[in-house]
């Protein structure tokens, strides 16, 4: 949620900056609201203390034996006048909280205008891996290697859907091991989080109310709640509605979880096999801190999201997002997109973001500062890492003449030391 004063002192500034996500806004008629309410409050605050004036006025007339009708008819009738306009109050604000949250975060200022024809690759690891066969995309490495069944996944789920078997999960299973491993060596606490949310928690981490449809509901459940996208959505709601001490900052949290989300798929080409689906795994990170902490907080994310890939020792890219395509709750994010040879195209496998006070804003999320004032945190995610894209890299990447793969070296020992995946006979 953006800052109200923001808006209410320079909203051609707001404007302006929201432009540079292709979002339009006009701001006169929430400063004619934030008004009326303010003359609002001052209203009922004026009324209330002639009430209280003339309720102690009471004694006075019973002790001087005055007749008190008048009086408490009048009182009565303040009353009255002070319950309408909490009424309108109510009404007022309501239309001012659901005009701020359909508002995007506000890029920094240092983002390009513009959507992803914008975006601008800031550094690459490794060069594109070349040769001299004729290389297999992963779908039927994956088949041939008996590493996922994605017949059955479809009988049993429909399409969008994988099977991991044999040497697969396997394979899975040491990705996110090693992700858990390596975020527990820095700090990192481990969260295993729920994976049914309630509304609120949507609303705070920004995907609510303009992305409610994007995300499974479960039906019959009062309230409602849904199936989480990712665990981010979990970790940015620890501390919503809570102040959190000076000494507490940074918090680093991070978990694993399975993913759901119903934009599953336009199933194009590129998109075959594990590339898009309904459901997939993720370790997702996730930092609160202080204003002035927040950019090395997301230079730290970074580092720590590229550090895993390049461990794996697969060729990527990193792609500084132009304002248009960072997501609805973000001031930055910088994706890091892994290279599929089989199609020619890089695959975001991590994003890295900094919702800056936005999150903060919408779940009452604050700290105690040293001088005791309370203010937001900022909140920040990472990727470390996405599978669903990652494993069809490593077996695209590290594929052999023989129709083998190459077990990434910081995996063998989660592999059992198994160092290269082999045709089942």
């Amino acid at each position: 949620m953006l800052d109200i004063e923001m808006i209410m002192h320079d909203p051609e500034y707001v404007k302006k900056a929201l432009l540079k996500r292709g979002f339009e806004v006009d701001f006169k008629g929430f400063i004619e609201l934030r008004e009326k309410r303010n003359e609002l409050i001052k209203r009922i605050e004026e009324v209330r203390a002639l009430r209280n004036k003339l309720s102690k006025s009471v004694g006075e007339y019973k002790r001087e034996k005055k007749d008190t009708t008048e009086l408490f008819l009048e009182i009565e009738k303040i009353k009255n006048s002070v319950d309408q306009d909490e009424v309108s109050l109510e009404k007022i604000e309501n239309e001012i909280n659901e005009f701020l949250l359909k508002l995007p975060n506000l890029p920094d200022e240092d983002l390009l205008s513009g959507e992803k024809e914008n975006n601008v690759v800031v550094s690459v690891n490794k060069d594109q891996p070349e040769f001299d066969f004729e290389i297999k995309d992963h779908v039927e490495l994956a088949t041939s290697l008996g590493l996922i069944d994605y017949e059955r996944a479809a009988k049993i789920s429909g399409r969008g859907t994988w099977i991991y078997t044999n040497l697969g999960a396997r394979l899975e299973w040491a990705l996110l091991n090693f992700f858990i491993d390596e975020h527990l060596k820095d700090g990192y606490e481990f969260l295993l989080v729920p994976h049914l949310l309630n509304y609120e928690s949507g609303q705070t981490a920004g995907q609510f109310p303009k992305f409610k449809d994007d995300v499974f509901w479960l039906e019959g459940e009062s309230p409602r709640k849904f199936l989480l996208p990712t665990a981010e959505t979990a970790l940015v709601n620890i501390h919503r509605n809570e102040i959190l001490d000076l000494k507490a900052l940074p918090r680093k949290y991070f978990s694993y979880s399975p993913c759901y989300r119903r934009e599953a798929g336009s199933y194009r080409s590129e998109e075959r096999g594990m590339i898009r689906g309904y459901q997939f795994n993720k370790v997702e990170m996730v930092q609160y801190t202080t204003p002035d902490d927040s950019d090395d907080a997301f230079l730290e994310l970074m580092v720590k999201a590229e550090t895993l890939m390049k461990k794996l020792g697969l060729h990527y890219q990193v792609s500084k997002l132009a304002a248009g395509d960072v997501s609805f709750a973000m001031a930055r994010t910088f994706d890091i997109e892994v290279w599929l040879p089989s199609i020619k195209i890089y695959k975001e496998v991590s994003s890295v973001s900094n919702s800056r006070s936005f999150q903060a804003r919408r779940g009452m999320i604050r700290y105690r500062n040293e001088e005791g004032k309370v203010d937001y945190v900022h909140t920040l995610n990472g990727s470390g890492l996405a599978t669903s894209r990652l494993l069809p890299a490593i077996l695209e990447q590290f594929q052999t003449v023989e129709g083998n793969v190459i077990v990434p070296e910081v995996l063998v020992p989660y592999m059992g030391g198994i160092k290269v995946l082999t045709k089942v006979k």
